[in-house]
């Protein structure tokens, strides 16, 4: 793969970001390859601009990242993270390592890893007709609002009802999400390369249901029971409000989201292992 044209995908409301992509810009520049940059948030821009560009790079923590991969899923560029944040499961190069990567990228020193996404589709009533659909590269939660109220969710898996969850709410995530939200309620760890949905409830009242792996092909659906306030959240940067007889369906994608790995990147468990030394005690 010859790589001609880079996006930067930035957070502009970090002061380290917008300097490193003064950095990427200057490095582009003195060796005559063609760049753009943008804010991680502006998705219509990134779409527009990715139709011609051959790797986007984002500058930021996981949650940039996250916001840039929506752009990504729709228009299929490689993907690869420079971490600014405090741990970045999702980068592989850290912020010092920047010029070298670029060069690594313009060498075409690199492989890329498919990553399984996800799909959801919110069903107002439960009816088929109108359905909004929202793409993930991490996780669909379920959850309460605000309000410290529990909601109450009918589970099901495929065709089979699994349980009626009294809790904080529901992950489902993607294998490259396993280490997010899901892995704090209790989740496993998950290979990112593999094809699986892991559903895991978010502290459950007197529930055996603990996590469950399933197979790319089933459909995970949650029809909310009872709620005081509850919402959908995706990737964490997206919250819709439901209601009381909404289901959210989620499901893979068939195409998966490429992310690019540079020689010589530390394997996923040493990196995996490493991130988890740098949490808090």
């Amino acid at each position: 793969m010859t790589v001609q044209r880079i996006g930067f995908a930035y957070n502009p409301t970090n002061d380290a970001a917008v300097e490193l992509r003064e950095r990427a810009a200057g490095w582009c520049r003195e060796h005559g390859i063609d760049h753009w940059a943008l804010q991680a948030q502006d998705f219509d821009g990134l779409c527009r601009e990715l139709a011609t560009t051959d790797v986007l790079v984002v500058l930021g923590g996981d949650g940039t990242l996250l916001r840039a991969a929506r752009a990504v899923i729709q228009v299929d560029v490689p993907l690869l993270g420079v971490n600014l944040g405090k741990i970045g499961f999702l980068s592989k190069v850290e912020a010092v390592e920047l010029e070298a990567v670029l060069a690594k990228l313009v060498a075409g020193d690199f492989t890329i890893d498919a990553r399984m996404a996800l799909e959801a589709r919110l069903l107002s009533g439960g009816r088929e007709d109108g359905a909004a659909i929202h793409h993930a590269l991490n996780d669909v939660v379920v959850a309460r609002g605000a309000l410290a109220r529990v909601v109450r969710l009918d589970v099901a898996i495929g065709p089979t009802h699994v349980a009626t969850l009294i809790a904080d709410g529901l992950v489902v995530s993607s294998p490259t999400g396993s280490t997010g939200y899901s892995f704090s309620a209790g989740g496993p760890i998950v290979a990112p390369d593999s094809r699986n949905l892991i559903v895991t409830p978010i502290a459950a009242y007197l529930s055996t249901l603990r996590s469950i792996v399933v197979g790319p092909e089933q459909v995970i659906r949650a029809r909310v029971v009872d709620a005081t306030e509850a919402i959908v959240s995706i990737d964490g940067r997206e919250d819709v409000r439901i209601a009381v007889g909404d289901v959210i369906e989620v499901r893979a994608l068939a195409r998966p989201i490429h992310l690019v790995e540079p020689a010589g990147s530390q394997p996923f468990w040493d990196l995996f292992r490493r991130k988890v030394e740098l949490l808090p005690s």
